[in-house]
């Protein structure tokens, strides 16, 4: 069975952040994501794989909670 697509709603409760978070880091930290029409959608390993990779590390450039 193939992962589903998730929303950013799942994918911020997922990881226990805002939503703005989520998407500062798809603007400014490439977090994997992708556009279908006007959503955003996620695959929850690549997220996972992404902040294993230190792509959430916290940098002044990350637009997160600003």
């Amino acid at each position: 069975m193939t992962e589903p697509w998730v929303s950013a709603d799942v994918i911020a409760e997922h990881l226990g952040v805002t939503k703005d978070s989520i998407y500062g880091w798809i603007a400014n930290k490439a977090m994997p994501a992708h556009r279908v029409g006007r959503l955003w959608k996620f695959k929850i390993t690549e997220v996972d794989a992404w902040v294993r990779g230190e792509g959430a590390a916290d940098t002044p450039d990350d637009g997160a909670g600003r």
